[in-house]
C-alpha cells in the first residue's frame, strides 16, 4: 500500500471513528421521553398517538432527535407503580401518564422529574394538582373533564322520557367516583335519579351492567378504565336487555354506544404533546397551569341505537359531527 492509500484509509476510518462519536454524544443528549397508560383500549391509545404525532411535528422524532419508551401497565396499579419507578431510575426526561392510575404512580415516584397527565378526568380529586392554576410542583397536564349537564342534555335526546339512569363503573378509580357523585346531583337536578353498580374488575362489568335490568331506562358510562377496556361486553348486555347507551367516549360510540358527547382523545393527545415540548425546551411543568381537553365533538351511532330498542332522533342524528355507519 503506497503512502497515498494509507493516507486515504486513514482519513476514511478517522472521519467513520468522528461520525461514530459524534452520534454517540448526540444520542447521549437527546431527551428521553416515559409514556405510560393504565391500559391499552381505544381512547387512550389514540391519546398517545397524539402525542407522539405532535412531539415529531415539533421535531421531537422517536430515535431521531429523541429517546422515547411506552409500557402499559395492562389495568394494574400495583404494575403501573414497578413501571413508574422504572422510569425514575431510567432518569427519564419527562414522564408522560395516560389515565389517573398510572399519574398518580408517577407522582408518588418523583417530586423533581416533570410529570405530564393526560385523560385524567379530576386532576384536583386525584390529589395530583391542588388546584387549576399553575402547581409550582412537577406536575401538570391536560384533563377530559366534562360539563356534567351537557352529558344529562345528552341523555335526554337520547331517552327523552328517562327517569332512571344507570352508570357502571370502578368504585377504585377516583375519577369515576367523583363522575358518579356529581352525575347523581345533576340528575337531582332534573328530576332524575342515578342508579349505581360497582365493577371492581374488567369481569365485573357485564354482571354489573346485568344487575340494571328492569331498574334503568339508559345506562350512562363515563371514561372509566375498566369499563371502556371490557366495551363490548357491556354493549351486549344493552342490546339484548333494548337499554340505550350513552357514552362519555366517542371511540365508545364506534364500539356500540348509541351517542357520546365527549372528547376526542387524537386531539388531548397532540394538546399533551404541546405541553411535553415547552417542558423539553426549558419550561418547568410548575409554570403550566391544568388544561382541560379543548375540543369536544358529538359522534352517534344509529345502528347501535335501535340494537337497543331506542332509535336516535332526526334533531340529534343532524347534530352530530360523526354519524358511525
Amino acid at each position: 500500500m503506497n503512502t497515498v492509500s494509507r493516507r486515504l484509509v486513514l482519513n476514511t476510518l478517522a472521519a467513520g471513528v468522528l461520525a461514530a462519536m459524534t452520534s454517540f454524544a448526540q444520542a447521549q443528549d437527546m431527551k428521553l421521553v416515559s409514556v405510560t397508560a393504565i391500559v391499552d383500549h381505544p381512547a387512550l391509545d389514540s391519546a398517545r398517538k397524539g402525542i407522539e404525532d405532535e412531539l415529531k411535528a415539533l421535531g421531537f422524532e422517536a430515535g431521531k432527535t429523541m429517546k422515547y419508551q411506552y409500557q402499559s401497565a395492562q389495568g394494574n396499579p400495583a404494575t403501573a407503580g414497578q413501571i413508574a419507578k422504572k422510569f425514575v431510575g431510567d432518569k427519564s426526561d419527562v414522564i408522560v401518564a395516560i389515565a389517573t392510575p398510572s399519574a398518580q404512580a408517577a407522582a408518588a415516584s418523583t417530586k423533581t422529574i416533570p410529570v405530564v397527565f393526560t385523560a385524567v378526568t379530576d386532576p384536583v380529586a386525584a390529589k395530583l394538582a391542588k388546584d387549576w392554576k399553575p402547581s409550582g410542583t412537577n406536575i401538570t397536564g391536560v384533563s377530559d373533564k366534562l360539563t356534567l349537564a351537557s352529558q344529562v342534555d345528552l341523555i335526554l335526546k337520547v331517552k327523552p322520557n328517562a327517569k332512571n339512569v344507570g352508570m357502571v363503573y370502578s368504585p377504585g378509580e377516583v375519577n369515576s367516583v367523583s363522575v358518579a357523585k356529581e352525575l347523581k346531583t345533576e340528575l337531582q337536578k332534573r328530576g332524575l335519579q342515578l342508579v349505581e353498580a360497582a365493577a371492581p374488575r374488567t369481569v365485573d362489568v357485564a354482571p354489573a351492567a346485568k344487575s340494571l335490568i328492569g331498574k334503568v331506562d339508559v345506562i350512562y358510562t363515563s371514561t372509566d378504565n375498566n369499563v371502556v377496556s371490557t366495551y363490548e361486553s357491556l354493549v351486549r348486555v344493552a342490546s339484548d336487555a333494548k337499554i340505550p347507551l350513552v357514552a362519555a367516549d366517542t371511540d365508545s360510540v364506534k364500539r356500540g354506544a348509541s351517542a357520546a358527547l365527549g372528547m376526542n382523545y387524537y386531539d388531548m393527545g397532540r394538546q399533551t404533546g404541546r405541553i411535553v415540548a415547552r417542558i423539553l425546551k426549558g419550561e418547568a411543568p410548575g409554570s403550566i397551569a391544568p388544561q382541560l381537553g379543548d375540543k369536544v365533538s358529538l359522534t352517534v351511532n344509529p345502528e347501535a341505537a335501535k340494537k337497543q330498542g331506542n332509535p336516535l332522533p332526526d334533531a340529534l342524528l343532524k347534530e352530530a359531527k360523526e354519524v358511525i355507519k
